[in-house]
């Protein structure tokens, strides 16, 4: 893409896990960005010291349209949200607010402020407990938790709002996101992650004792949940290239799957960190979580056929030893 096409990008939640490696994507290409975020669970040493970092919520429409101004936004990146599935059982309120009705008044002071291009940061979890595996973006959408939910509202909000005011947006369904960045710039750094990875790494640096698995009569091979994991730079670079596709056609708007297409088992994914660690982390079988589907894995064919998406991290190893330099990173930044 030419230099004169890269327009300003916001990217919100962009102190935060996935939003961070967006920035990073982002600035490693040359595109103009900045980032919203109100550090409840994002870190201000996530974001480069040259990317201007405004303090604040994305419902505050006062300090977007002091943003939109400031930076002449055109894209928005909307990572911005609450994530965990048991939490949103317990407080389905908390995931309406935050995920829902202050997207909404970010759609509208979007719309307001002229942004041409909106990409937003969806989820598997829209599908439910799929009928069929893998699953498509045409497979039905029955949430089983108030998350999926929350997300599938701001997917319709923004199809009826892009066909109203001529917006045009890319709505990303990950499936279970993990890793770090390969050069440990920056990865998961929040506390009390519920991530297995990001979970089983701080066992194998001694921040944990054990790692609980949740439910084991699954109907699946080893009766624990399996999972399509996708690493969270090759996920960071679907976002830019999505930019790109909106760009180049803003008369299409995009709903895609982020997954690699093949799923391992939460017992699968603790033998890979044992081989890469060269240890054996201690297991705490617990009963299943609200909210937890047996397997979510992805049929990538519709992003690998819009886009030249050519994922760089696909191996289970690879994304655990990213993940787990990361974590022994952050406990020197932390002085632990």
């Amino acid at each position: 893409m030419s230099e004169t096409s890269k327009v300003p990008v916001l990217v919100t939640g962009g102190a935060g896990y996935i939003g961070s490696h967006a920035v990073l994507a982002l600035r490693d290409a040359g595109w103009p960005v900045a980032v919203i975020d109100n550090l409840s669970t994002g870190f201000a040493f996530a974001v480069p010291d040259d990317v201007p970092l405004y303090e604040g919520d994305i419902s505050d429409t006062i300090l977007l349209e002091q943003i939109f101004a400031e930076q002449g936004i055109k894209a928005i990146m909307h990572f911005a949200g609450s994530i965990v599935v048991p939490e949103s059982v317990e407080n389905p309120l908390k995931y309406y607010d935050n995920n829902t009705v202050r997207s909404r008044a970010l759609i509208e002071a979007a719309v307001a402020g002229g942004v041409e291009h909106f990409i937003f940061s969806s989820t598997a979890a829209t599908y439910g407990t799929p009928e069929t595996s893998p699953v498509s973006e045409d497979s039905p959408k029955r949430p089983i938790n108030p998350y999926g939910w929350s997300k599938l509202m701001t997917e319709q909000m923004l199809a009826d709002a892009s066909a109203a005011h001529g917006f045009n947006f890319c709505a990303l369904r990950y499936f279970n996101v993990a890793g770090a960045d390969p050069q440990a710039r920056t990865g998961q750094s929040t506390a009390g992650a519920t991530h297995l990875i990001k979970v089983a790494c701080e066992a194998a640096t001694g921040k944990r004792d054990s790692v609980a698995v949740f439910g084991t009569d699954y109907d699946t091979p080893d009766g624990t949940g399996v999972r399509d994991y996708i690493h969270v730079s090759d996920l960071a670079n679907a976002h830019l290239l999505a930019l790109e596709a909106l760009i180049e056609q803003p008369g299409r708007s995009l709903t895609m799957n982020c997954g690699y297409g093949r799923g391992f088992s939460v017992l699968e994914v603790l033998d890979a960190v044992d081989r890469v660690t060269n240890q054996t982390i201690a297991r705490r079988m617990e009963p299943r979580r609200a909210g937890d589907p047996a397997e979510l894995v992805s049929d990538p064919l519709r992003i690998r056929e819009t886009l030249p998406w050519q994922p760089k991290h696909a191996d289970l190893g690879d994304i655990i030893a990213h993940a787990l330099q990361w974590e022994r990173k952050l406990s020197e930044l932390r002085g632990e």
